[in-house]
């Protein structure tokens, strides 16, 4: 079984469907037409992030602003690179549904104008030099966070009634197919943690700065963080578990793929059930870990600096993923290749 025969979207026409034409002579743009058709709404707000993201990068670089200890473009760079890996994910994901995808089409358009809404306050926000999440500070202020948060719910609803859409969908192996499935519900997960900053912290309830809500735990929004990603050193932050768990749709397929390449020269890892078996794990320990760190955050625990309770669960999930993904290699059967040879 090929991956051009099995991942044909309906409606593609010859000249662009995956399973036509040449790969190796395939030039660029016709790659990338094939890639559009995918979805159209969603694969125009990827490009939309992909030149977002350079701007970004240009505006950390021209623009000495700091808002909340991190560079005033550091926001809008990380949301562009985590939009584009989403709705590339989802274009490619609705395309090759075999059922509901009328359905779905119309679902991953919503999560396209959302998405693009989202990020042009974003933009508008790191643009002006204050804060987009949270932000009640003033009338326009209260406007733009009451659109983001109405946006993302809206996202939310739709990537769940799309993801339900996944249980009809079929990769080329089993494994490829519950590493998908999987991670689109971990991703839900991750996600709805963003639900959790929204809620005004004590020291907002009792003395208001025109900010509800917040991403740190324990501490003020803007303290020392990681470069970049921004998140707390030294306090509990939400958006770790967030992150990890929204990518858990890219982290676990790209996963499954992996375990099919070395599976290859793996005889013990060769059988597609064993490779199903591994991917199993791996999705159990994931998410987990993004439980974890969702925790971790509520008690106001740096993921620099894990300790106690946290620390001791972390090891016992690492530990109990390596052993049950030995124990499913030790009692595999090998399956070697069968060589031929002419008479």
């Amino acid at each position: 079984m090929t991956i051009h025969a099995t991942l044909t979207p309906a409606g593609d026409d010859a000249g662009v469907g995956p399973g036509s034409g040449s790969n190796g002579g395939r030039p660029l743009s016709a790659t990338l037409r094939r890639a559009s058709a995918w979805h159209p709404p969603l694969m125009t707000v990827a490009a939309l992030m992909a030149v977002c993201a350079v701007i970004a990068l240009v505006g950390m670089w021209l623009d000495p602003r700091v808002i909340l200890g991190a560079p005033a473009w550091a926001k809008p760079l990380k949301f562009s690179l985590s939009i584009l890996l989403y709705t590339v994910t989802w274009a490619w994901l609705i395309a090759h549904l075999p059922r509901w995808q009328k359905f779905a089409r119309r679902l991953g358009t919503v999560i396209a104008v959302t998405l693009a809404i989202e990020q042009v306050l974003i933009v508008w926000a790191a643009a002006t030099g204050t804060t987009s999440h949270f932000n009640v500070s003033d009338g326009v202020h209260v406007i733009v966070w009451a659109i983001m948060a109405v946006s993302i719910t809206i996202m939310y609803l739709a990537t769940f009634l799309t993801s339900v859409a996944l249980v009809f969908l079929r990769l080329p192996t089993p494994a490829l197919t519950l590493a998908v499935r999987a991670g689109a519900a971990i991703a839900l997960v991750g996600i709805g943690v963003a639900f959790l900053m929204t809620g005004p912290t004590p020291s907002q309830l009792t003395e208001p700065t025109g900010i509800i809500g917040a991403h740190a735990v324990g501490i003020a929004d803007g303290g020392p963080g990681l470069p970049i990603l921004g998140w707390s050193l030294v306090g509990g932050d939400y958006r770790v578990a967030h992150f990890v768990g929204m990518h858990a749709l890219q982290i676990l397929p790209l996963f499954a793929l992996l375990v099919s390449v070395v599976g290859a020269r793996i005889p013990r890892l060769r059988r597609s059930d064993t490779q199903t078996r591994i991917v199993a794990v791996a999705a159990a320990a994931y998410a987990l870990a993004t439980v974890l760190l969702t925790y971790q955050a509520f008690v106001g625990q740096s993921v620099a600096h894990p300790a106690g309770a946290v620390l001791v669960a972390a090891v016992v999930v690492t530990v109990a993923a390596f052993v049950g993904a030995a124990s499913i290699l030790l009692r595999a059967q090998p399956q070697y290749r069968t060589v031929t040879t002419a008479a």
